[in-house]
C-alpha cells in the first residue's frame, strides 16, 4: 500500500448522526479509493472493490505518493501525482431530523469535484480553494444514506503543489426552516476612528435569514461578548422572514472597546439568535475584532492610528509533510515561526485560505491580504482554473469574501496575481466585474492585485493604466527602487507595496562565494543546493537586503511580502530536474527549520535583541582556510571570538531616513544596483538620504576547530550572543518536541525535531543518517528534513537527516494517552521522548512501527563538488564520449540590478569509482582547454578509507599527453579515488575546469 492513502479496507458501515448542535463534524468514517494518478475520468469503484481504504478527513492523497518522473508529474508540482479519486461515507439520520433543513458544507476540495447523495448528483464545484454547500434530501427513517465525492486533479492544474482530495473540513449543518443563511452574519464597526475618541464603538450586526416554510415573523437578537466572555452589548431587530433571504440590522454600542492589534489580538464574539414566537430556532456565533486601519498614499499603512510597515511574507497552503491537508496545529506552528521572525502580515498566495488559517491569524495578530486567483481567463498551466474562470469566478470571489468578511486580520482583498489578461484588452472589463463582486459584499477594505507588469509606468489608457485606476492600491512584484518612485509620482492617489519581494534562493546550511553578489548553482546530482549568503538570484529577483532597504527608506511605501516565508512543495527554481521537488525561496525550510535568511529579516523586523552567525557550519573547513563570517544583528556592535580570543569588533552606523526613522547600516559601497549611475555611490543602492551600506557585518577568519562566538552589544552592554562549534563524529540522536501536551482525538499534532549529535551534544552539520521513527500512543503524520532535492516519501516512517536534522510530525490517538516517540539509526544511540495527549477517553495505546524505510542511495558512478550546468555533470566523464564532459563552468545571467557573473572557483574536486577488484594506483583524465577552461595548476589525489578521503602517497602527474594527465600513486585498496583540482586562473572567466573522460585503475 502506498503511504498516506489510508488504512486497509474494512466493510463499509453506516455512521449514526446524532446532532447535538447546529453543526456536526463530518470528517470521520470515510473511505477513499485512488482510481488512477493520470486524472483520466472513471466511474466510482464498486462497493466491494479492494481499492477502498478507510480514511479520515482532511485528506491529501498526493502527499502519500512517491515523487516520480512521468508525463503526469513535473518539477512545478513537486513530481507528486494527482489523479482521480473517489470518497464515500455511509450514514443514517434519526427521525427527529424530519422536516429540518440538512446541508453539507465543504471548506475545500482540490479540485473539480462532484458530490452525489444516494447516486444523485448534488452539484459540481471546480475551484479547489473555495468552500461550497449543498442541501441534502437525505433519508431520516434509519435507512442508510451514501455520500460520494468524485475528485479530479489533472496535473498540472497549478504552478505549485496543490495537493489532491477533500483536504479541508466537512460538516453537516442542521437547522429549523427559519434560520440564518450560510455566511449570513456580517459585523462591521462604522466610523470607528471617530467614535473611539469618545470611548465607544458601534458594532453593526447585519443578519440575513430565511424561512423555508414561508412567511414567518421573527426577532433577531445579537449578543456581544468581550474577549473575557462578558456580555457587553445586545441588539434586537425584527424581520419578516420568507423563502427569499432578507437582512435585518442592529447597532450595538460597545463601551471602551479593546482594539484588535498585532500585539494584542483581542477578539469579540457575537451570538445571533433567530426567535420565532419567543422560541430560539437558530443560533450562530461569529468571532470578530474591533479595529480600524488605513492605507495612505503618502504615509503608508496604519492600524488603530499607529503607523507601521507591513512586514509580510507570502505563504502557499501546503504544510510540508502533511501536504495540503489542513491542520490547525501545523498552521499555528507555521505562523508562530513567522511571528518570531518579526512578521506581522501574510499574503495568501495565490488563493483563498482555509478557515483555520484565517482563525489562526485572528488569534495570533497577523494581518492578512487574501488573494482570489492566480489566473483569470488565460491559463498558466494546462488544467488550471482558467478553464472555469468565466463561469465560476464571480461566485468563487464572493465566497472568498463572505468566508472571511468578519475577520479583523483581513485588511486587503486581492483579485489576482500576475494575471496575463491584465495587459490585454479583455483585462479591464474582467477587473471591473471582480471589483464590483467584492464591493457588493464588503466596502470596508481596499481591493488590490499583485502584478509583475508595472516595472515601467504604464501608458495612459493602456489596460494596466485602466486597471490601476480602478484599484485602491497595487502590489508590485520585484520592482526596483526607481520604478516604484516613478509609479508613486504618476499615481499619487494610489497606495503601493511589494506583493512579492526578493526571491533570493538558498538551502539551509549551504554556502558559496560570499564575495559575490550573485552566483551560480550546483548541478551535481545529490548536491543541488543554493548559497545562503543571500547571493543566488534569478533574472527577476534581488537580494533580501536590497528589498529591506528599498522598503525602509520610503514612508509612503506600505511594506512588503517576502517571497516566501516557508519553502513550499513545487516550483524548485532554478532547478527543473528530478528529484528536486520543493522551492528554495523560503526564509524557513519545509520542515520549519530557519535558514540564515530568516535571521536577516529578524534582524530588521524584530525588536528583541539578537545576533546570528553564518555559516552555521563550523566543522566542514580545512585548517587555516579563510572563512567569510557574517553576523546579522539589531545591535549596533558585534564582537567575534574564536576559542576565547577576540577577532575584533564590527559596528553599524546609526542613520536616519528622510522621514525621520532611525536604522542601523554599515557605510560603504555595496555594488548591488547597476541602475544607479550618479550620486556618491554609483553602482550601489543609495538611500534618499545619500547613504549606502550593508545590513550585515563581516570578518575573514582563518579556520580553527573549536568555538566561534558573536557577542552583540548596545551601548557597550551585551544584549545577545550566538555561537557555532566544531562537531565530532556522529554519536547519538537527540529528540526535542515543540510541545509536551497536545490534544487527543486524532487531530492534535506534536512536532519532534531529531538531531544527529556528537559526544558533546553538538549537531553534526553534514550528518545524513537514515533515521527510523516509532510512535506508541499515536501515529506518524509525516516526516521531513527540509532538503529540496529528495525522492523520499513524506509519509514513510524513515527519513534521512539533512545537515544534521529531521522532523517527525506526530499525531495523537483517538483517546487520551502518553505518546512515546523513538528514533533509531544504525551506529547511533537511540533516543526517545514523551508527549501527553489530553482530552478524549483513556484507552489502549496505538502504535506505529518503523518499517525499514528507503535504502540509502548508492554512491554515484562519479561525483564532484560542483557542476556548473545540468548537462556537465560527473557522469559525463564515464560515458565513453569525448564530446561530453564534466565542468564547473557556470554563467549566471544578469538581473535587473546586477551584471552577469562567471568566475572560476579556486578549487573543486571530482571522484571516480575504482574497478571491481578494489585496487587502484593510477588515474587517467582528459582535461578541457578552451576559452573558458584551463588545465589545473595542481592535482592532489586521495582515496576513501571507509570514513574519509585520505591523501595518497607518491603522487606523480605526467602531462606528456598534452591535455591528458596520467596520474600515478602508491597502490591502495578503495572503492573511490578523488582528485582535488586547483584552478590556474581563479576568479576569471577562463580558469574553469573540465574533464571529458576519466578512469581509475591499477
Amino acid at each position: 500500500m502506498v503511504a498516506g492513502l489510508g488504512t486497509v479496507q474494512t466493510p463499509a458501515r453506516a455512521s449514526h448522526v446524532q446532532p447535538a448542535g447546529r453543526t456536526v463534524d463530518f470528517t470521520g468514517a470515510w473511505q477513499f479509493a485512488l482510481v488512477n494518478t493520470t486524472g483520466e475520468d472513471a466511474p466510482q469503484p464498486g462497493e466491494h472493490d479492494r481499492s477502498w481504504r478507510d480514511t479520515r478527513l482532511p485528506h491529501d492523497w498526493s502527499i502519500g505518493l512517491d515523487p516520480v518522473q512521468g508525463p503526469h508529474t513535473g518539477a512545478g508540482t513537486g513530481f507528486l501525482p494527482g489523479g482521480l479519486g473517489w470518497y464515500r461515507k455511509t450514514f443514517t439520520l434519526p427521525p427527529s431530523l424530519a422536516g429540518k433543513k440538512v446541508s453539507i458544507e465543504f471548506d475545500g476540495v482540490y479540485m473539480d469535484s462532484e458530490v452525489y447523495l444516494n447516486g444523485n448528483l448534488l452539484g459540481r464545484h471546480p475551484y479547489g480553494y473555495t468552500g461550497f454547500a449543498y442541501d441534502l434530501d437525505a433519508r431520516t427513517d434509519g435507512t442508510p444514506n451514501t455520500l460520494a465525492v468524485k475528485v479530479r486533479n489533472q496535473v498540472p492544474s497549478s504552478r505549485w503543489y496543490s495537493g489532491s482530495g477533500i483536504y479541508r473540513d466537512v460538516r453537516l449543518v442542521v437547522t429549523e426552516p427559519a434560520h440564518v443563511t450560510r455566511h449570513g452574519v456580517k459585523v462591521t464597526t462604522p466610523d470607528l476612528e471617530t467614535t473611539i475618541k469618545s470611548g465607544y464603538a458601534t458594532m453593526r450586526v447585519a443578519t440575513t435569514a430565511v424561512s423555508e416554510s414561508g412567511g414567518t415573523g421573527a426577532e433577531i437578537v445579537s449578543t456581544v461578548k468581550d474577549p473575557r466572555g462578558r456580555i457587553v452589548g445586545r441588539g434586537t431587530a425584527r424581520a419578516a422572514l420568507a423563502v427569499e433571504p432578507s437582512t435585518a440590522t442592529a447597532d450595538i454600542r460597545i463601551a471602551k472597546p479593546a482594539l484588535w492589534s498585532v500585539d494584542r489580538p483581542d477578539l469579540y464574539t457575537v451570538d445571533t439568535e433567530i426567535r420565532v414566537r419567543g422560541k430560539v430556532v437558530d443560533t450562530v456565533s461569529t468571532r470578530t475584532g474591533i479595529r480600524y486601519f488605513a492605507f495612505d498614499p503618502d504615509n503608508g499603512f496604519s492600524l488603530n492610528g499607529v503607523e507601521m510597515k507591513l512586514k509580510g511574507v507570502n505563504l502557499h497552503h501546503d504544510l510540508g509533510a502533511l501536504g495540503s491537508a489542513v491542520s490547525s496545529d501545523a498552521i499555528v506552528r507555521q505562523l508562530r515561526i513567522m511571528k518570531s521572525m518579526g512578521v506581522n502580515a501574510v499574503r495568501t498566495s495565490h488563493n483563498p485560505p482555509s478557515p483555520e488559517f484565517v482563525r489562526a491569524c485572528d488569534e495570533l495578530g497577523i494581518l492578512l491580504q487574501i488573494e482570489a486567483f492566480d489566473t483569470w481567463r488565460t491559463p498558466k498551466t494546462k488544467f488550471d482554473y482558467g478553464r472555469f474562470f468565466d463561469d465560476h469566478s464571480s461566485a468563487d470571489l464572493r465566497e472568498m469574501v463572505h468566508a472571511a468578511k468578519n475577520s479583523p486580520s483581513v485588511v486587503m482583498w486581492s483579485i489576482g496575481n500576475e494575471i496575463p489578461d491584465s495587459s490585454a484588452a479583455a483585462g479591464p472589463p474582467i477587473a471591473r466585474r471582480l471589483i464590483d463582486d467584492v464591493r457588493a459584499i464588503d466596502t470596508t477594505r481596499p481591493i488590490v492585485m499583485g502584478s509583475d507588469r508595472y516595472r515601467r509606468v504604464p501608458a495612459i489608457g493602456s489596460p494596466q493604466d485602466q486597471i490601476l485606476q480602478m484599484l485602491d492600491g497595487l502590489g508590485l512584484n520585484y520592482n526596483d527602487a526607481s520604478s516604484i518612485d516613478a509609479l508613486h509620482a504618476r499615481y499619487p492617489g494610489k497606495f503601493f507595496f511589494e506583493a512579492e519581494s526578493s526571491s533570493s534562493t538558498s538551502t539551509r546550511g549551504h554556502y558559496q562565494d560570499p564575495d559575490q553578489l550573485n552566483t551560480g548553482e550546483n548541478h551535481t546530482p545529490g548536491r543541488r543546493n543554493l548559497s545562503s549568503y543571500d547571493n543566488n538570484l534569478e533574472t527577476w529577483t534581488y537580494s533580501g537586503e536590497y528589498g529591506l532597504k528599498k522598503d525602509r527608506d520610503r514612508k509612503w511605501f506600505a511594506g512588503q511580502f517576502l517571497w516566501t516565508g516557508f519553502d513550499y512543495i513545487g516550483e524548485p527554481t532554478p532547478y527543473d530536474v528530478y528529484p528536486v521537488k520543493s522551492s528554495f525561496f523560503g526564509a524557513v525550510d519545509t520542515a520549519g527549520f530557519p535558514k540564515d535568511f530568516y535571521h536577516l529579516f529578524r534582524s530588521q523586523w524584530s525588536s528583541e535583541p539578537m545576533v546570528h552567525l553564518l555559516p552555521m557550519n563550523w566543522t566542514g573547513h580545512k585548517a587555516g582556510e579563510p572563512v567569510s563570517v557574517w553576523a546579522y544583528s539589531n545591535a549596533d556592535t558585534v564582537e567575534l571570538y574564536l576559542n576565547g580570543k577576540s577577532l575584533g569588533e564590527r559596528k553599524f552606523d546609526t542613520k536616519t531616513t528622510v522621514h525621520g526613522s532611525r536604522y542601523l547600516e554599515t557605510t560603504e559601497a555595496t555594488g548591488d544596483d547597476k541602475t544607479v549611475t550618479t550620486g556618491p555611490y554609483p553602482g550601489s543602492y543609495t538611500s534618499p538620504n545619500g547613504s549606502a551600506g550593508k545590513l550585515h557585518l563581516t570578518w575573514s577568519v582563518p579556520f580553527q576547530p573549536g568555538r566561534l562566538v558573536a557577542v552583540a552589544r548596545r551601548g557597550g552592554v551585551e544584549v545577545a550572543r550566538d555561537e557555532v562549534r566544531t562537531a565530532g563524529e556522529p554519536h547519538a540522536i537527540r529528540l526535542t518536541p515543540d510541545r509536551r501536551v497536545t490534544r487527543a482525538g486524532g487531530e492534535g499534532l506534536a512536532f519532534v525535531t531529531a538531531e544527529v549529535v556528537d559526544h558533546a551534544g553538538v549537531v553534526v552539520p553534514d550528518a545524513d543518517d537514515l533515521i527510523s521513527f516509532q510512535v506508541r500512543g499515536g501515529s506518524l503524520a509525516g516526516l521531513d528534513n527540509g532538503r529540496q532535492e529528495s525522492a523520499e516519501n513524506y509519509q514513510a516512517s524513515s527519513r534521512t537527516a539533512f545537515n544534521g536534522k529531521a522532523l517527525a510530525m506526530v499525531r495523537s490517538g483517538r483517546t487520551a494517552s502518553v505518546i512515546t516517540v523513538t528514533a533509531r539509526a544504525p551506529g547511533l544511540r537511540t533516543a526517545s521522548t514523551l508527549v501527553t495527549a489530553v482530552g478524549g477517553r483513556s484507552g489502549a495505546a496505538q502504535a506505529t512501527t518503523a518499517d525499514p524505510g528507503p535504502l540509502p542511495a548508492p554512491a554515484p558512478g562519479a561525483d564532484a563538488s560542483y557542476s556548473g550546468a545540468r548537462d556537465t555533470v560527473p557522469a559525463a566523464m564515464l560515458d565513453g564520449s569525448a564530446s561530453t564532459f564534466w565542468s564547473n563552468y557556470y554563467l549566471k545571467r544578469a538581473t535587473a540590478l546586477l551584471p552577469a557573473v562567471s568566475r572560476a572557483h579556486a578549487t573543486d574536486w571530482v571522484s571516480l569509482p575504482v574497478s571491481a577488484d578494489g585496487q587502484a594506483g593510477s588515474v587517467r583524465a582528459s582535461f578541457l582547454s578552451d576559452a573558458s577552461h584551463a588545465l589545473p595548476a595542481s592535482i592532489a589525489v586521495s582515496y576513501w578509507n571507509g570514513r574519509a578521503f585520505v591523501p595518497a602517497r607518491d603522487v606523480k602527474v605526467d602531462w606528456s599527453g598534452g591535455t591528458t594527465a596520467n596520474i600515478t600513486f602508491a597502490a591502495v585498496r578503495s572503492d573511490r579515488i578523488r582528485l582535488d583540482l586547483t584552478s590556474s586562473a581563479p576568479g576569471t572567466t577562463h580558469g574553469f575546469l573540465g574533464i571529458s573522460q576519466a578512469s581509475a585503475g591499477r
